[in-house]
């Protein structure tokens, strides 16, 4: 399947790559679920360091100016100017609001993100982060870009200023082939591409580079609050007196119904309309609907 898009790309032109500054090895307690946050194993994702690749790629064949973007706090700008080590031109950091009682939405992220990098023609994102990993910011970001989006990609070719050929993964094995024209924003798998390594003088080079701070706006209240997190634990199963004669194997499956007859799994081909219908269908069955 291929897809077109009109090109609109001025003389100077600009790549966006948004980062996301991440524990890489986070340590979480099995009783009470809290995480520990240690911000020596902090970094960035395979697939961020993917996205920063691909546009170094496209900036030394476009002649583009590269702007790396994260939203986090002060330890976050280590992170920001590895990324300029390794070749990007400017580095924009986004404090968040100091509201600790919630961490920004995807679509809070994809506000700030827009603002940090207007006026890029391309963004290139990681498809998915090692924390949330819902890989919905690059959408949102998208969206408040008003730019064209192309998502999970494994594949880029890139052809004259602002113009490029992806592949995107599908189920099943399939990929699907777009032609993709800026403004757009693209998030990529982590096996796409391999970071180079940024050299010594670079490195040292970069250790007090400047980075542009801006400040996020108070975050607005939300209609829906999380007062509550805990580990997720299985209702308990009540079994019938009856059963407590059972040997021991007997009364494992009667506990795990595991020989209850259950609805077999089908595999449906139909259309949107359709399928919720037969969504819908199934829900009623099950008595989650009247």
């Amino acid at each position: 399947m291929v897809g077109t898009a009109s090109c609109s790309i001025g003389a100077d032109v600009i790549i966006g790559v948004a980062l996301k500054w991440v524990d890489l090895r986070p340590e979480v307690d099995p009783l009470t679920g809290v995480v520990s946050d240690d911000g020596r194993s902090h970094g960035c994702s395979a697939s961020d360091h993917a996205a920063l690749e691909w546009a170094l790629r496209m900036a030394a064949v476009w002649d583009a100016e590269v702007v790396v973007a994260t939203v986090g706090p002060s330890g976050a700008d280590a992170l920001l100017r590895g990324a300029l080590a390794h070749g990007a031109t400017r580095a924009v950091r986004v404090a968040p609001s100091g509201d600790s009682e919630h961490a920004p939405t995807s679509d809070e992220v994809g506000v700030l993100l827009a603002d940090a990098l207007a006026g890029a023609d391309v963004v290139c994102c990681g498809d998915y982060s090692l924390d949330g990993g819902s890989g919905s910011v690059p959408a949102f970001l998208a969206a408040h870009l008003g730019a064209a989006q192309a998502l999970g990609l494994v594949q880029l070719d890139i052809g004259g200023p602002g113009s490029l050929t992806v592949t995107r993964r599908l189920d099943q094995g399939r990929r699907e082939v777009l032609a993709v024209s800026a403004p757009a924003v693209l998030s990529v798998e982590g096996s796409s591409a391999e970071l180079r390594r940024a050299g010594l003088a670079a490195v040292l080079a970069t250790r007090d580079a400047p980075i542009e701070l801006r400040s996020a706006p108070p975050a607005r209240p939300r209609r829906v609050r999380v007062t509550r997190r805990a580990p997720y634990r299985p209702r308990a199963q009540t079994i019938a007196t009856s059963s407590a004669h059972l040997d021991v194997r007997d009364r494992i499956l009667a506990l795990t119904g595991a020989l209850v007859d259950r609805t077999p799994p089908r595999t449906v081909h139909a259309d949107t309309a359709e399928a919720a219908d037969l969504v819908l269908e199934q829900l009623r069955a099950w008595g989650y609907l009247e």
